[in-house]
């Protein structure tokens, strides 16, 4: 295989590139100046209010007095709030995945009978197209599973008899959902498998998921075989239904969004989805936390020392430890303030098991991440603005947990959030119907055009 190296860029690029940076670059005052929404943010952190949603509602803050007040995190999915939604198929120790993609594409909870046919689709559609897998996947693989997610779901137009559905009938939309949402795993499972034979020299193992698992349970045994308890499949189990959906402003289901508004296909749109999620200030983040925790694993000899820990958060912040960019990954977040109500349900519900697996210690030192970084930050920033633990400072160790390997930790987030992109495309194309097209302020001052022989 042919494959591009960023050291092999050309002498030609390499001497106008300063020139671009230096083209590419605004001083943030030009924003003021102008009265533009950087990042389609309001100054006081609010987001600029673009379309309406019945799906997903996180509430972090209000508003009093057009003054923000910060207030305890707060996530719906159709209204049913997300820690009410895991504490009711939890107590009943059972999936609840399966019964969460329902709610959110068909907006209500279904009954057992309901769920029953449901799993029995999504049984039914997991199998991909016949020499999918061979053709699409280890024909090219890629050392980064989300590239190979969304070249994946885009191949999939060229197997859908009817693949273009805008203005039609919304069944058929739906059903090409719901087969985006049975085939995603078997695709990141089959993918991270190319990966690791043709880029990391192991044996190619490729495992089938079997009709009466839920999602978590097929997961892990693509990955793992029969080898995982029913405790563990529960904990993945929660984590993929606090990722299935967190609103239409996130800048996954934004993409989404702005794509479908243009009337292109389904497989076009969630491709840009996962495309989105991809980076590392949205769905990559869970990788960051992870190898943020190993840099301070190894640089704090007692990780019980609170002082030891002050310190090398302030380095990381200074720039001067971690991979020097100068953020503390899983803390902040952009809507919520006090807590994040994902974060503390994988919280409480990982303790148990880390127990279990003798990592008690590196859960009790991602407490203290969580329990020291305000006071580091405000005192750096000088700042008394609010910081809480978001999800990715949990979910990146419950996967280390599961045995799940950090090469799949952003596709996991990509494959529990279908259900949740689907939906929200469905409301654009149906609710909306207008493209989305804001606007960008051009600055460029006028320049006369130059014959090539006089420039």
């Amino acid at each position: 295989m042919n494959i591009d190296t960023s050291s092999e860029i050309s002498p030609f690029v390499r001497e106008r590139a300063a020139r671009v940076d230096a083209l590419s670059r605004f001083e943030r005052s030009l924003y003021d100046e102008y009265g533009v929404r950087r990042g389609l943010r309001n100054p006081d952190g609010t987001g600029v209010v673009a379309g309406i949603t019945r799906l997903g509602n996180v509430r972090g803050y209000y508003i009093q007095d057009s003054e923000r007040v910060s207030a305890p995190g707060k996530l719906t999915y159709r209204g049913i709030d997300v820690e009410e939604l895991a504490n009711g198929f939890l107590s009943e120790n059972r999936p609840g995945y399966e019964e969460t993609a329902y709610l959110l594409l068909f907006g209500e909870l279904p009954c057992r009978d309901e769920l029953a046919e449901f799993n029995a689709i999504l049984a039914e559609y997991r199998d991909l197209p016949d020499g999918f897998t061979e053709d699409m996947i280890l024909a090219a693989p890629s050392r980064n599973i989300m590239n190979k997610l969304s070249r994946s779901v885009l191949a999939l137009y060229s197997y859908d008899d009817e693949p273009e559905t805008f203005g039609g009938d919304i069944a058929h939309e739906l059903e090409k959902a719901l087969r985006l949402v049975a085939r995603a795993p078997v695709i990141a499972a089959n993918a991270y498998a190319a990966k690791r034979h043709y880029f990391d020299k192991e044996s190619l193992h490729l495992r089938r998921p079997k009709a009466d698992r839920a999602m978590a349970e097929n997961l892990l045994g693509m990955l793992r075989g029969n080898d995982f308890t029913a405790e563990e499949a529960r904990l993945l189990d929660l984590s993929l239904v606090l990722h299935a959906e967190h609103g239409g402003g996130n800048n996954s289901a934004f993409a989404c969004r702005v794509l479908s508004s243009s009337g292109t296909d389904i497989y076009s749109a969630i491709a840009a989805a996962v495309g989105a999620l991809k980076g590392a200030r949205h769905g990559g983040a869970n990788a960051q936390v992870e190898e943020m925790l190993n840099y301070i694993a190894q640089g704090v000899s007692d990780w019980t020392d609170d002082g030891a820990m002050r310190g090398y958060l302030a380095k990381i912040l200074r720039k001067e430890a971690g991979n020097g960019d100068g953020l503390i990954y899983g803390m902040g977040h952009a809507i919520y303030t006090l807590s994040d109500p994902r974060a503390q349900l994988l919280k409480n519900t990982a303790r148990t098991l880390a127990d279990a697996k003798n990592m008690l210690a590196e859960f009790e030192l991602i407490e203290s991440v969580e329990r020291l970084t305000p006071e580091v930050y405000a005192e750096f920033k000088h700042t008394n603005k609010p910081l809480c633990a978001n999800v990715d400072l949990y979910s990146g160790f419950v996967y280390k947990l599961l045995g799940i390997p950090r090469d799949l930790y952003t596709p996991l987030f990509a494959l529990a959030r279908i259900p949740g992109w689907c939906a929200h495309r469905i409301e654009e194309l149906w609710g909306n119907g207008k493209i989305i097209r804001p606007a960008y302020k051009a600055i460029a001052k006028q320049t006369d055009y130059i014959a090539i022989d006089g420039r």
